[in-house]
């Protein structure tokens, strides 16, 4: 699978987990010279609390565009130290 946007693969792994219909790849999938860090966080009643990173591709940004849980609930313990995409990202087999 691959994570796409502004036309560059910014993730790319054989390794996803669907949760709720997001691919959640592995964290060392993530191309990291593509990310910039965010203060952001929301909660999910099941999965804990989420943080964020904004993509950054050929000087465009992405605000919040991938997510990840740092300390997942038990009840979602799959997406330990695993990424998903939003916000325009395609995901393509």
């Amino acid at each position: 699978m691959k994570a796409i946007w502004n036309g560059t693969v910014v993730a790319e792994s054989d390794d996803t987990v669907v949760v709720e219909g997001n691919h959640y790849f592995p964290a060392t999938a993530l191309d990291k010279k593509f990310i910039l860090p965010s203060n952001t966080k929301t909660m999910c009643s099941w999965k804990g609390e989420a943080s964020y990173y904004t993509l950054f591709v050929d000087g465009d940004a992405n605000p919040d565009a991938v997510w990840y849980y740092p300390n997942p609930k038990e009840a979602a313990a799959e997406i330990k130290d695993r990424v998903a995409f939003w916000k325009g990202v395609k995901i393509e087999a």
